[in-house]
């Protein structure tokens, strides 16, 4: 059975004063149809940054997504079923349709989960244990455990017997060598450009002023007796 979240959700009243404004069972839940007890529960979603505190509609009722708006956030509550219960028989790529990411698997990985997005992402274990794996390496997170996901391939398995729970805050981030590193020399150079027409340019008045308040040097012996004639 997924595990039901209760929302609370706050905002404003007309007059400007704090309140609740949803309380309840969260209603986003979507259970994969190709992997049974494997469910996503988006519990709000931003679509910009700053992001608005403006108005009191839900911001999660809309399609669940693996991946929020460029420039958003989602956070969401997974339930991860054991393996036993999916692996070898599940379509991963018809799940991650379904959520419409069929960008986001890796083809050339034997693991069928193997995936990748991009965003940052901070996943809290709440309830049991799952693998975290990467192309290189896994480790064993427990209830209580913080995973930093930085943008990279990743895959997830749950060896024991009971479903594993996380929370997780997807924040969107720009592709690993795309945009972002394309624009690093371009602001760096935008950067002098601006630090250069920041400095104040000397004019000829000023130049002249600055020549004739300065120290004059001690003429050599030939000079000062030719200026003695």
């Amino acid at each position: 059975m997924i595990w039901r979240v209760r929302r609370v959700v706050t905002g404003h009243t007309a007059g400007g004063k704090s309140t609740f404004i949803i309380d309840g069972q969260a209603p986003n839940v979507m259970e994969m149809k190709s992997m049974p007890g494997l469910a996503l529960t988006d519990l709000w979603e931003t679509t910009r940054a700053p992001a608005s505190n403006a108005g009191d509609a839900d911001a999660a009722a809309r399609a669940v997504r693996l991946e929020p708006p460029r420039a958003g956030t989602i956070v969401r509550i997974v339930e991860f079923p054991p393996d036993a219960m999916w692996r070898g028989r599940a379509d991963a790529r018809e799940a991650f349709e379904s959520i419409q990411a069929a960008h986001a698997p890796d083809a050339s990985s034997h693991d069928p989960m193997m995936h990748k997005t991009n965003t940052v992402d901070y996943i809290i274990v709440l309830r049991g244990e799952i693998v975290a794996i990467m192309d290189i390496g896994e480790t064993l997170l427990k209830a209580g455990d913080v995973l930093i996901q930085r943008g990279t391939n990743h895959s997830w398995s749950v060896r024991g017997n009971e479903p594993c729970v996380i929370a997780a805050v997807l924040v969107s981030a720009d592709p690993l060598g795309g945009r972002a590193a394309k624009r690093e020399p371009q602001h760096a150079a935008r950067g002098a450009m601006k630090r250069a027409a920041r400095k104040p340019a000397r004019r000829p008045a000023a130049r002249k002023a600055a020549k004739r308040a300065a120290p004059r040097k001690k003429a050599s012996g030939k000079a000062a007796a030719r200026k003695r004639r």
